[in-house]
């Protein structure tokens, strides 16, 4: 079965010599939940946005379901984006219309989507995440945390392939915590989450990755990595206080 993500020696510096990811290897198998960690700086976001094509490699290759991520291709890029949905830490990134639904609606409609068939995405994506009640309602009238779930059903009304989180849980309260957590576990997508909530990947993704210094320093489970104190000490990575993982 093709992996729903395949990177194989990713190598990317910024334009002021900065060099970003070393080498970076990554296989994702269809339908994983994979926690990416690492210290600010890391190379996280870098990493991130080769995945949709907005950063170009220096060398090295990125393949989504099998498709190559190609800067120079549009047409294959417009794709590419369709299945690699990424929601942003602020949701307000991504809520911009008068409306949820016509929030939801704008991806599937800038894909040609009409009519029935266009409804049927938006009413998919929302029902996917419990924010159907809401479709009318103007974004910024929603809390925090359910604009968030907004934002998800943005990305899910595409069908993506891989969804990825940037920091999904920051500044959700615990019942929205959990509501969220829920959701995420329900989707029948792989799923790549960035996070500096230790407790969070341990409980949404078995498989954890530690991005330090632009190349992966660790790859296994993430109960396993999470138990391993030096580890995350070397990595400036820390388990909220008195709280412990046994491997």
């Amino acid at each position: 079965m093709t992996p729903s993500l395949r990177v194989t020696g990713l190598h990317f510096a910024y334009p002021d010599g900065h060099v970003a990811l070393r080498g970076v290897d990554l296989t994702v198998p269809q339908g994983e939940r994979v926690a990416l960690l690492g210290p600010n700086g890391a190379g996280k976001t870098t990493f991130v946005l080769h995945l949709n094509g907005i950063n170009a490699a220096a060398s090295g290759s990125v393949e989504v379901g099998g498709l190559t991520v190609d800067p120079a291709d549009r047409a294959g890029l417009k794709e590419i984006r369709r299945r690699v949905g990424i929601v942003f830490q602020d949701p307000d990134d991504q809520l911009f219309m008068p409306t949820v639904a016509e929030d939801v609606a704008f991806g599937p409609a800038n894909l040609g989507l009409r009519g029935a068939e266009l409804a049927e995405r938006v009413d998919e994506a929302l029902a996917a995440v419990g924010m159907g009640f809401a479709r009318d309602r103007a974004p910024h009238h929603l809390s925090f945390g359910q604009r968030r779930r907004v934002a998800v059903a943005t990305v899910l009304a595409m069908r993506p392939e891989i969804l990825v989180l940037d920091e999904p849980s920051s500044n959700l309260d615990p019942a929205s915590r959990r509501e969220l957590a829920d959701i995420l576990r329900s989707l029948p997508v792989t799923l790549l989450m960035v996070t500096h909530d230790l407790p969070y990947a341990l409980e949404l993704c078995p498989r954890s990755v530690i991005l330090d210094d632009g190349r992966i320093a660790a790859d296994g489970p993430t109960r396993e990595l999470l138990a391993d104190a030096e580890l995350l000490e070397r990595h400036r990575l820390e388990l909220p206080f008195g709280y412990t993982v046994v491997a």
